[in-house]
């Protein structure tokens, strides 16, 4: 049997042999023998040189002795998701968005004579718009069956004759243009200014077609390792037969280190990176080495916020949650403390019909539910966060909106030590957990940096513009009140650019989000 020392990677530790070293737990008493098993002398080392004959002499408080099984809640959603045996370390993992309900025209185009136009879209944005596809112009008036007067507030409706061999984007003629007479088929293009939006809708084929340009619809994966974690115990037979004062027996030790496992587990979850290696082992040669990708690095839309909460913010954080393209059913906060501590102390004297209860949620936690017209948030304290210094912060996550990946589901074992007097008992688990959907929001309130390739949210409760110095480029703001002389409005979302001209930002509207 290959024992957990026996790695030869030149960069490992090794355990050396002799007396054991205690290192210091969270509150700072020496009680942690890392790397130990447990015998009489181990625990005579960890209890103050206590001997064999009189192991510990006062009682002990067994509720304090035993952590709470809430101080993992992440990886108690990540247990209630929903299973996907796989049968590699390695997955093609797909958050699949919902297609596009729009494009945006990217500069000025039509206000002439001509009835047909090449619409200028961005490559991402031309491959959406196919053949015999319809779109509506909206913030363009069309005009009347004859073609003579503008129908204000009734907007202008594209039909896409074809594709343009050159640029790949759309080639369009007006439905209800403006005509010089009603006999003609089509009418003039009106001018549509960049920026534009076009509501893709439905194809219209004629009256003998049946063939159309299929949709492919292609997600791209994102590749998860799956991490292989491990507990052992290793309890000598000596140890086991001594009579004790105190039922301190394997299964009392077991329990904590379960527990330790559990909470370590747990951070992992949350905040590792992933990573794949190569390690040499002793009589097994090279073996791979997988780390898994925290949920925190995993969400696509980070939300800074480590200012003051207010119920106007808390329903602008519902909005945004809830009104895309991906709506879940409910959502959960896992929050840390002082997150937790700004929700708890908003001011709700001026919001009557808001609706703050306390509930057992269907995973059997105790949740403070907050109640808004878009859907209810049912808030819960993780201690993980605390401890990896994310107080301030908390992940949106939308119900049954986890996956749990297993290539080995958790399992024990009890083997004998070769050559020792002793058992070793262990748990072994190999798995990941991982977002779908793009509902998720990250709440970061200690860092005004992104995570990669995460798409940043502010939210601003105030009328005036932020000052250049708090504004964070790149950034979309989300306004919950209006600011007449800039024309923005509350409830709508403004992305910050910088403005190489003037060296101050523009605010451009985020279509998208604002709805």
């Amino acid at each position: 049997m290959i024992k957990p020392n026996q790695i030869s990677d030149p960069e490992s530790v090794n355990i050396v042999e002799g007396t054991p070293e205690l290192g210091r737990g969270s509150a700072g008493l020496s009680t942690q023998l890392p790397g130990h098993a447990a015998t009489v002398s181990a625990i005579a080392e960890a209890t103050g040189g206590i001997s064999d004959a009189n192991m510990i002499g006062t009682a002990i408080d067994d509720e304090l002795f035993r952590f709470n099984n809430e101080d993992t809640p992440l990886m108690n959603l990540m247990l209630r998701a929903k299973r996907v045996n796989v049968n590699s370390p390695e997955v093609d993992h797909y958050m699949i968005d919902e297609p596009r309900s729009f494009v945006e025209v990217a500069e000025t185009v039509g206000g002439s004579t001509r009835s047909r136009f090449t619409l200028p879209l961005t490559n991402d944005d031309a491959n959406s718009v196919r053949p015999y596809c319809t779109l509506l112009v909206q913030g363009v008036n069309g005009y009347d069956p004859t073609g003579a007067y503008e129908t204000p507030g009734k907007d202008l409706l594209l039909f896409v004759t074809g594709i343009d061999p050159g640029s790949g984007s759309p080639v369009v003629r007006p439905v209800n243009g403006r005509k010089n007479s009603p006999e003609e088929e089509y009418g003039y293009l009106p001018e549509i200014k960049a920026g534009t939006r076009l509501v893709i809708l439905a194809n219209s084929l004629y009256e003998t077609q049946k063939e159309v340009d299929p949709d492919l619809i292609l997600p791209q994966p994102t590749r998860i390792y799956l991490q292989k974690r491990g507990m052992n115990q290793v309890v000598s037979d000596y140890f086991e037969s001594q009579k004790k004062r105190i039922p301190f027996s394997q299964a009392v030790i077991a329990e904590q280190a379960i527990a330790n496992f559990k909470v370590r587990g747990n951070r992992t979850l949350w905040a590792s990176r992933a990573g794949k290696f190569k390690t040499s082992v002793d009589k097994m040669g090279m073996q791979t080495v997988y780390t898994t990708e925290g949920l925190r690095w995993q969400f696509k839309r980070e939300l800074q916020e480590p200012g003051k909460w207010s119920v106007e913010k808390i329903i602008a954080l519902a909005k945004m949650f809830f009104t895309g393209e991906d709506v879940p059913k409910s959502a959960i906060l896992l929050a840390g403390k002082n997150l937790l501590e700004k929700i708890q102390t908003i001011d709700y004297s001026g919001h009557p019909e808001i609706q703050i209860t306390s509930k057992v949620n269907s995973v059997g936690w105790v949740v403070t539910n907050f109640h808004t017209v878009f859907g209810d948030i049912e808030i819960k304290r993780e201690p993980t966060l605390d401890r990896l210094g994310w107080s301030n912060s908390g992940a949106l996550i939308g119900d049954n909106r986890l996956v749990h990946y297993v290539y080995s589901s958790e399992h024990t074992f009890e083997d004998r030590v070769e050559g020792e007097e002793a058992t070793r008992n262990g748990i072994l688990i190999w798995d990941a957990v991982a977002l779908k959907g793009s509902c998720h929001i990250w709440i970061d309130g200690d860092s005004r940096e992104p995570s990669t390739e995460s798409g940043r949210m502010v939210l601003w409760d105030k009328s005036t513009l932020p000052a250049k110095s708090e504004t964070l480029e790149g950034a979309a703001y989300y306004f919950t009140e209006s600011i007449p002389e800039t024309g923005i409005k509350g409830g709508s979302m403004y992305r910050a650019e910088a403005d190489g001209t003037s060296g101050d930002f523009k605010w451009i509207p985020v279509k998208e989000i604002d709805n």
